[in-house]
């Protein structure tokens, strides 16, 4: 038998389990998309001209209740972490139905609103002008008045949430930071891009979502990689060559352009999605905020959420399963056992009793792990060995 029909008989080998685990999916994805719960705030996805009317009127009412001697205010969705509702049926958390009010008449909110009221100008310069700005020239457009960037940041998604729409819909977006490769090619604007051809830096991942369309692609899953250092060995050893896949990198925790891409990913090509992160309760975390949302962001969850991400590695149980040498381990820290402990907490855990196990195992063994911690065993281990036999077997959670 030659070495060619050797090789692909073991890529089949490996892939069966991949390929029962995409039909599973694809009857999930069929039965339903994220709904809403009734008690928490629903966000859409607006066209320009409908939100740049909404803005008007708003702001319209706001000079009506000057003129009749009232003192207007901007009601909005309390962000706070405390008023996130974590909905089990569908593993996915989102924003509770509580409001903030901010008046222009009160020394305690008044600088508030007038964050508010200057973002909705910047909104509105930008919806007429139909152009989009990064949340730091936003900053930048009132330097004095926000002061932090972290002022403005916050304005912008308060303002989102009052207006009942996703960020995009706002025409401000996060600066790119993610990047994919492997077997994809799509139209950005007007380019088409292959994704097989990116070099091992792979391609960008654009926040403008809107402008991509998805038009080719024979993976038969996807890999998210927490590191970018794994990205590369993955990248430069042509993982997808052998094993035809997307991977994509949010180069530690996920900007929203790389949550919203990867959800257009699973909605448009109905593929499995493993995580490859950090044995470590941040790792974890950073996992997590790709299945279930984040709880700074819950308001949009249905824009960004990818529930069926499966936690491929590395965990806490395969750091001896593997035999990765005690010198590579990390012990510990007392902010990581803490992290650990409030994770055990959170109920999207104790909704996957596998992930408890993981957890507590760590915690007992007090050992955390990089995934680079796997080039102890070899520089190509990641990518000949290790996920290879993961997938094989079905090793994930």
């Amino acid at each position: 038998m030659s070495k060619r029909k050797t090789d692909g008989a073991s890529v089949r080998r490996v892939l069966k389990k991949v390929k029962k685990l995409r039909k599973e999916i694809l009857r999930k994805i069929e039965q339903h998309e994220v709904v809403v719960p009734s008690d928490a705030i629903k966000v859409e996805r607006k066209p320009r001209e409908i939100l740049h009317k909404e803005i008007h009127a708003l702001i319209e009412n706001i000079f009506r209740e000057i003129l009749r001697g009232k003192v207007p205010e901007f009601v909005y969705p309390s962000r706070d972490p405390k008023n996130v509702i974590y909905d089990a049926i569908q593993d996915v958390i989102f924003l509770k139905q509580i409001y903030r009010h901010s008046s222009l008449g009160s020394l305690q909110s008044i600088r508030k609103a007038t964050i508010i009221a200057r973002i909705l100008d910047i909104v509105h310069e930008l919806l007429e002008e139909d152009i989009h700005a990064t949340k730091r020239e936003v900053f930048y457009n009132d330097v004095v008045l926000f002061e932090e960037q972290r002022d403005s940041d916050e304005a912008l998604e308060d303002v989102a949430a009052m207006l009942g729409v996703d960020r995009w819909s706002l025409h401000v977006v996060a600066s790119a930071k993610g990047a994919v490769i492997g077997r994809l090619v799509f139209r950005e604007g007007r380019d088409i891009i292959d994704c097989t051809k990116m070099g091992t830096g792979g391609k960008a991942i654009t926040p403008l979502i809107d402008t991509i369309e998805i038009l080719d692609s024979d993976a038969e899953f996807i890999l998210v990689v927490e590191k970018e250092a794994a990205f590369i060995r993955l990248a430069e050893d042509r993982f997808y060559d052998r094993f035809p896949s997307i991977i994509i990198t949010g180069k530690g925790q996920a900007d929203i352009g790389t949550r919203a891409f990867l959800k257009l990913l699973v909605k448009e090509l109905k593929l499995p999605v493993f995580g490859l992160v950090d044995s470590d309760p941040y790792g974890l975390h950073i996992l997590l905020v790709y299945a279930v949302g984040s709880k700074r962001l819950s308001y949009e969850s249905q824009f960004l959420v990818t529930p069926d991400i499966k936690w491929l590695g590395v965990r806490p149980s395969d750091l001896d399963k593997y035999q990765i040498p005690k010198d590579v381990r990390i012990p510990l820290s007392p902010k990581d056992r803490e992290r650990a402990l409030q994770l055990l907490e959170e109920p999207f855990i104790q909704a996957r009793p596998k992930y408890v196990e993981e957890i507590k195992l760590m915690l007992r063994t007090r050992e955390k792990a990089e995934i680079q911690a796997l080039a102890s065993k070899g520089f190509r281990f990641l990518t000949q060995k290790y996920l290879p036999s993961k997938l094989e077997i079905g090793d994930w959670i």
